[in-house]
């Protein structure tokens, strides 16, 4: 294992302790004592590749990398690949988050059968006290998209009367949002009603409170009609 070592506008790569020294003493700025050998050894007997810094003055230092480069040029040629390919992975994670959002905002315009869990605000009825409680809201509507779907469930949700306003929605490129598109017609079924019935569920173990649902307050049901769905 080799060393590149840098200081400003110095740099080396040396393949011995000895050529460090030497480089080391070459800058005016820098006192080469056996504490300063001592933990650059220290540095390469280690088995960790973490680049090292030598303290030199107040905000100035010498760096050291472990590299298996033969000389500068090739250990500048290896550095630039690697930085190529960090930014290449930069990219494609920007690539992977672009897409996610594509696939939300792409027209399919027909029936969702979709959920949402999100944070609810309940009060407990003996204490007073709010707390907030994992609620999943399902529901089959129609929607333009994915993204339009999840808007139109987070919009009805804040405009219940029994959802607390302080209440917190996740996003919809979370785990918490769940959608399947069905089809761009609603198939007709003679057990419809039943089977088009909202579910609202939520968990809680603790301070008493459990089996709080939304349908507590009136029976939701689904509408051919997008802006009076689950009203």
């Amino acid at each position: 294992m080799n060393l590149y070592v840098r200081y400003f506008d110095h740099e080396t790569l040396a393949t011995n302790m000895d050529e460090v020294v030497n480089f080391l003493n070459s800058i005016n700025e820098i006192k080469v004592d056996d504490s300063v050998v001592s933990r650059i050894m220290s540095f390469v007997e280690t088995e960790g590749e973490y680049p090292f810094r030598l303290k030199v003055s107040y905000s100035n230092y010498v760096l050291f990398l472990k590299t298996e480069a033969k000389d500068l040029n090739e250990f500048k040629y290896l550095e630039k690949l690697r930085k190529e390919q960090r930014l290449d992975g930069r990219m494609l994670m920007s690539e992977r988050k672009r897409t996610q959002l594509e696939i939300l905002n792409e027209p399919h315009i027909g029936w969702y059968d979709a959920s949402l869990t999100f944070k609810r605000v309940v009060q407990n009825p003996e204490t007073g006290k709010c707390k907030y409680v994992d609620t999943r809201f399902r529901v089959r509507l129609i929607a333009e998209s994915a993204m339009h779907c999840y808007n139109r469930i987070v919009e009805h949700l804040k405009n219940r009367q029994d959802v607390d306003h302080r209440s917190q929605f996740p996003s919809a490129k979370s785990n918490s949002f769940e959608y399947d598109f069905l089809n761009a017609k609603k198939e007709e079924d003679p057990e419809s009603e039943s089977k088009d019935s909202v579910t609202v569920e939520s968990v809680s173990t603790d301070n008493g409170i459990s089996g709080i649902s939304i349908a507590d307050q009136g029976s939701l049901n689904f509408s051919d009609d997008a802006s009076e769905f689950a009203s």
